[in-house]
C-alpha cells in the first residue's frame, strides 16, 4: 500500500487567521480605533439595536458600521440613514467573515478618525463564532423567541463573546423563556460574560449595555 501524509488543513488556516488578527488588533490600537465584532441568528435584532446604539451614544464616539451579509444591502441602507459612515459586505455564500475580510472592509470604508467601528456579522450562532475577526471585543445577541436554551445547543458562540445581550425582552410574558436559565447557562459556558437584558424597540436596558460598550471603547484608547 502507497504511503500518504495527513495534513491538518482546517488547523492551518485558522492559525493563519488568528495570525492577521492580532496584526489587525495592532494596527487599530496605534490608531485608537475601537472593533466591536456583533454575532447573532438572523431576526434577533441586531440592526435595530445598533440603531439604539447608535442613537444612545450619538456625539461621544464617531462610529462606522460594517453590514456582512450573504447578499442584500436592506441594513447598511437602514444604517446609514443616520448619517453614520457604513458600508456593506457581501460575503459571497460564506456564513461568516474572517481577519482578512474585516481588514477588507475596514480598509474600503476607512477608519480615520473613528473611535468606534461595529461589525454586524452574518446571522448565524454557529460560523461567525470560529473565525477571529480582529475585533477587539466580541458581544452577540439572543432573541428571547429563540428560546432560553441556546447556550447548550451553540456553547462556543458563548464561550468567545464577552457579550450577551439578551433582547425584545418586551415580549417575555407571551414566550416560555427563563432568564434565570439562560444566564446561568451562559456563565457555565463562559464565567465571565456580561449579560444585558433590553428591548430594542422600546429602549429598555439599552443604556446599561452603551454604558458597557463606552466604557470598552476609553480603555481601548488608553
Amino acid at each position: 500500500m502507497r504511503s500518504f501524509q495527513v495534513y491538518e488543513i482546517k488547523q492551518s488556516v485558522f492559525e493563519n487567521n488568528d495570525r492577521e488578527a492580532d496584526k489587525l488588533r495592532a494596527e487599530l490600537k496605534k490608531e485608537k480605533t475601537f472593533f466591536l465584532n456583533l454575532m447573532s441568528s438572523p431576526g434577533s435584532g441586531k440592526t435595530t439595536t445598533l440603531l439604539r446604539t447608535i442613537d444612545t451614544l450619538a456625539g461621544k464616539y464617531r462610529m462606522g458600521i460594517m453590514e456582512a451579509d450573504i447578499d442584500s444591502s436592506v441594513d447598511a441602507k437602514t444604517i446609514a440613514e443616520t448619517g453614520v459612515r457604513t458600508i456593506q459586505l457581501h460575503t459571497g455564500g460564506m456564513c461568516h467573515l474572517d481577519a482578512g475580510m474585516s481588514r477588507q472592509g475596514l480598509e474600503e470604508m476607512g477608519t480615520e478618525g473613528l473611535d468606534l467601528v461595529v461589525l454586524e456579522n452574518v446571522g448565524n450562532l454557529v460560523c461567525p463564532a470560529e473565525f477571529d475577526t480582529g475585533a477587539v471585543k466580541n458581544a452577540m445577541i439572543l432573541s428571547v423567541p429563540e428560546g432560553h436554551d441556546k447556550p447548550l445547543k451553540y456553547p462556543l458562540m458563548f464561550s468567545v463573546c464577552d457579550a450577551l445581550i439578551i433582547n425584545k425582552i418586551d415580549v417575555l410574558p407571551y414566550f416560555d423563556f427563563d432568564m434565570d436559565k439562560v444566564i446561568g447557562f451562559s456563565r457555565r459556558r463562559n464565567p465571565d460574560i456580561r449579560i444585558f437584558p433590553i428591548s430594542a424597540k422600546t429602549g429598555e436596558g439599552v443604556e446599561a449595555w452603551c454604558d458597557w460598550l463606552s466604557e470598552q471603547v476609553m480603555d481601548w484608547k488608553g
